[in-house]
């Protein structure tokens, strides 16, 4: 292979890498930071605005072009792939906005470096005699195929199977080696090109032992954002899981906000099932939507006349670890392998929407906050519509919808939210100790009547005389007036919790 064409499958590869460094720079600084088009918004606006910084200086270089660009490399290997392990060691022990502004420069020195590399690579092929519009037309195209594969690669093949850290390292190696190679390559016009390959064979080096012991490295960083010890820790497509333990407190964490408390789950459950199950007329046929611990399944289990149960969940890892993992299961004491249930494995809307036929007593929406723009769309007046279409004329539905009380705005625009379809609400909440004073909907086509509820079946918390005593708000947590609903096409909310728990995390 000639050197033009060397410098062009170059620049296709480096492409690779630069958008799955800017990619994986706004992934992490959602799970870290939260509020995902935010962080996407501005990592893509830091990236191109150093890529335009980059671009400019690139007229500076006059001489030695090929070896500034493996020096770019180098730098862009080295920088970006430990720059995730660094960000984790930050949040976990510095944190208060340290860690942003380190990832914000980041992307922008990342950017800026890539906004070198094309440039650079452009003018060293129209030196090996290119046409300068013929080799800048190939260098770019080469860039923006490059740029496709990356993103593609990043959704397909590296997001499901690899974790932030291993894939920053990887992607890292692969710069360096593009650096190792060009320099063989092109050594008659590198000084000391033996120190520039060795340079880079050390860096792959260290590359690889990041990429072999970052994520245990990693694990002991995380340890630390949590109270108790982590027993389990891993990640699926679409989440991270921590499970931690202190003696019989175990808790389960959905990228880093907690789900439970096995000290006080029960409180949360028993509201959250009870009450439909009570105020529905019939309860032959039951939704959970969310729900993948099993727990609210354990506590619709107690009620025998129960025929058929739909748990519609995006991740089936989540749900098999909960049927098999023993701490886990023994909490919904197995509840996931009833014959009673049926899985369905796809977004919840989506599962309404494609299912219009179906028709449920009891409808549970057991879902996590809405912290992304992912589970904003499932606390949207569309969503609850849906609800509402697939709930019998004398069902029930249940909401959890965060805390009235440090989320107060929050908890009212969701209740508003469901009442815009045309469903009357009636508003609950329960003190859990582990999450604090926590809030839930309860609605249906009729109002719901609470007087009447007597629960026949065995309970840790509840009882008859207490639950009308659920339904009372105090000053300081009531209803808000003027607020706006939660649309798909206004998502209002994210902003809301993200300012209402901001000082809570």
């Amino acid at each position: 292979m000639d050197q033009i064409k060397k410098l062009y499958w170059a620049s296709a590869i480096v492409s690779i890498c630069g958008i799955i460094f800017e990619v994986l720079f706004g992934a992490v600084g959602s799970y870290i930071l939260g509020d995902g088009v935010k962080q996407y918004s501005i990592t893509i606006g830091l990236f191109l605005t150093g890529m335009g910084i980059g671009a400019y200086l690139s007229e500076k270089i006059n001489d030695k072009l090929v070896q500034v660009f493996v020096i770019v490399e180098y730098l862009i290997g080295t920088i970006g792939g430990f720059s995730i392990l660094i960000l984790f060691g930050i949040t976990a022990y510095v944190g208060d906005g340290v860690d942003a502004i380190f990832l914000y420069f980041v992307i922008t020195v990342v950017g800026g470096l890539t906004g070198l590399e094309m440039p650079i690579l452009i003018r060293k092929a129209s030196e090996l005699g290119s046409k300068l519009n013929k080799s800048t037309a190939r260098v770019l195209f080469f860039d923006y195929i490059g740029s496709l594969i990356g993103t593609v690669a990043f959704v397909l093949l590296l997001r499901p199977y690899l974790e932030f850290v291993k894939t920053g390292f990887l992607i890292a190696i692969f710069n360096i080696l593009i650096g190792i190679v060009i320099t063989i390559s092109f050594q008659k016009e590198i000084k000391s090109p033996k120190k520039l390959i060795f340079i880079g064979i050390f860096l792959l080096f260290i590359l690889g032992l990041g990429f072999i012991f970052g994520n245990e490295i990693w694990f002991n960083f995380e340890q630390k954002l949590y109270r108790d010890p982590v027993v389990r820790a891993f990640e699926t497509p679409y989440q991270r899981i921590i499970v931690t333990r202190q003696k019989d407190d175990i808790r389960l964490f959905i990228d880093g906000n907690i789900q439970f408390s096995s000290t006080d789950e029960y409180r949360y459950h028993e509201a959250l099932v009870h009450l439909p199950m009570n105020v529905a007329k019939k309860r032959d046929n039951i939704l959970i939507l969310g729900g993948g611990d099993g727990l609210a399944l354990r506590e619709i289990l107690k009620y025998d006349d129960v025929k058929r149960i739909s748990i519609v969940d995006l991740d089936r890892e989540l749900i098999e670890f909960s049927k098999t993992d023993p701490l886990i299961k023994k909490l919904n004491k197995g509840s996931l392998e009833s014959e009673k249930v049926k899985f369905y494995y796809q977004d919840a809307l989506k599962f309404l929407q494609e299912n219009q036929e179906n028709i449920y007593d009891v409808i549970i929406v057991d879902l996590p906050d809405p912290n992304n723009e992912s589970l904003n769309k499932l606390y949207t007046r569309t969503f609850y519509t849906q609800l509402r279409n697939h709930l019998s004329p004398d069902g029930a539905i249940s909401v959890q919808a965060t805390s009235p009380l440090f989320a107060r705005e929050v908890y009212w625009t969701i209740s508003k939210t469901v009442e815009a379809t045309g469903l009357k609400v009636l508003n609950y909440h329960v003190e859990i100790p582990s999450f604090g004073n926590w809030g839930f909907i309860l609605a249906g086509r009729e109002k719901p009547n609470i007087d009447k509820i007597k629960l026949n079946i065995e309970t840790k918390y509840l009882s008859d005389d207490l639950i009308p005593s659920l339904f009372h708000f105090g000053k300081d947590e009531g209803d808000l007036p003027n607020l706006k609903i939660n649309t798909l096409n206004h998502p209002i909310l994210i902003d809301l919790y993200q300012k209402a728990w901001k000082n809570y995390y």
